[in-house]
């Protein structure tokens, strides 16, 4: 896994690909469609579940 930080492709709440770095927050990003600005973090892995019996 890298060090870095991932670059959103669209804006999660208009779905829009029109992004800039937001230069006053490091990892921030601006939605110059619905102009919302965001980060994106990854919390962790989650554990996969050890259940042996079938999904219902």
């Amino acid at each position: 896994m890298s060090g870095g930080r991932g670059i959103p492709f669209h804006c999660p709440y208009c779905g829009d690909e029109n992004l800039r770095p937001n230069e006053e927050s490091h990892g921030a990003w601006e939605c110059h469609a619905c102009l919302r600005a965001f980060s994106l973090k990854m919390l962790g892995m989650i554990d996969r579940p050890t259940r042996t019996e079938a999904p219902r």
